[in-house]
This record gives C-alpha cells, structure tokens and sequence, in this order.
C-alpha cells in the first residue's frame, strides 16, 4: 500500500472516530437538557448524571480525534502546498481550542449541580438557574467554535481539488460547505429565528465531512502527481 493511500486511511479513520464520538455526545445530551426549563433539566441531569459525564468525555475526545485528522490531513495534502495545508491545520486547532475550553461551561453545570458544601449560601432554584445559564454560555461558545469548522473547509477543499490524488468533486463539495456550513453561527448570533438556515447547513455539512471521510476511509488516495513529489 503507497504512503500516500496510508495516510488518507488513518485520516479518514480518525475522522470517523471523531464522528462516533461527537454523535455519542450529542445523543447522551439530548434527553437530558430542555433549554428554558431549569427545574427537568436540572432533574434529568442528577437522574443521569455518570451518562451525562461520559457525554463529556466523549466531547472532549472528539475535539482530540478532529485535531488527529486534521494533523494526518496536513500531512497528506502538505506536498501540494505546504502553507496552506498549515492555514486548514490551524483553523482547526483554533476551533478545537474553542470547543475545549467552551466544555468547561458544560461541566460546570455539573459542579453547580453537585450539592457540595461550599454552594450551600446558594437556594435550589438559585443553582438550577445558574445551571441553565451555563448550558446557554455552552451553547454560545458552541456556536463561535463553528466559525472556525466552518473556515478549514476552505484551504481544505482548495488542496483536495488541487492536489491530483483525491477526486475534484470532493473539494469542490467541502468548499461549497465552507460557505454553507459558516451560514450555521451567523444565523444563530444574527438571525435566530430563521431556523431552515441550520437545516441547510447541517444537510451541506453532513454530505461533504461524511464524503470525504468514506472516500478516505475505502479509498484512500493516490500517488503523488510527479509535479508534486
């Protein structure tokens, strides 16, 4: 097997993990929080808590696994050009950086929830309020963190359609979701109420990153052109 078909696997390898995980996370929260209701959600979490705390490992091993293949991604499509494959590398970096430290407002919600000695100056309701103030802080940076999924798809679409061994139609597909999917945040801060903008941007979403992670996953990728070797 060439080096190049290699990478592209253990790219798309763990760019499938990433998605089991994150998929994971999203399904072990979405029971358990009803935004605008602090009281149920704040039940639903101490009734479930060691499944909610597992949700968040799962969050942050995600953002582990998408900064891998984002790394494995770089070295792949470094040789067509070396500085853009470094812009898609940090644009990455920075939207993994925001989801990790926007986690810690996630598990706060567990902190606050805890019964612990030092929140007794605090009422129920007070804490389950607080709770649900930390749930929309996480959905907030959430949503910055987008800003930066949304921009790596670019630089990235750009070098998989330069680079000579992955299909054209790939890169042209992710950088038709870059635009789509940086509809998703700039909807969500500026027009909050149009939600079909979601709709469409999750659909782009869901065809480009699922694409590129089968093809590379089964297919690998070629030798490198001898214009770029």
């Amino acid at each position: 097997m060439n080096t190049n078909k290699k990478i592209a696997r253990i790219a798309g390898f763990l760019y499938f993990l990433y998605m089991l995980a994150t998929i994971f996370a999203d399904a072990s929260r979405t029971k358990l929080i009803v935004f605008g209701d602090a009281i149920t959600t704040a039940n639903n979490i101490l009734a479930s808590e060691g499944f909610f705390r597992i949700g968040f490992v799962s969050d942050v091993l995600a953002g582990v696994f998408f900064l891998l293949a984002a790394w494995a991604l770089y070295v792949l499509l470094k040789p067509v050009n070396k500085n853009i494959a470094l812009l898609f590398l940090l644009l990455n970096l920075g939207g993994v950086a925001v989801q990790c430290i926007n986690m810690l407002n996630l598990f706060s919600v567990v902190l606050l929830l805890s019964g612990a000695d030092y929140l007794k100056a605090f009422q129920v309701n007070q804490l389950q309020s607080l709770a649900m103030f930390f749930l929309y802080l996480y959905k907030n940076g959430f949503m910055i963190a987008q800003f930066f999924y949304a921009a790596w798809l670019f630089p990235l679409g750009y070098l998989v359609l330069k680079s000579g061994y992955l299909p054209k139609f790939l890169g042209v597909i992710l950088i038709i979701e870059c635009f789509g999917w940086l509809m998703y945040p700039f909807q969500f801060f500026l027009f909050p109420t149009y939600d079909l903008i979601f709709y469409i941007s999750a659909t782009l979403g869901f065809i480009g990153e699922f694409g590129l992670t089968l093809w590379l996953l089964i297919m690998g990728a070629k030798d490198e052109p001898s214009s770029l070797a």
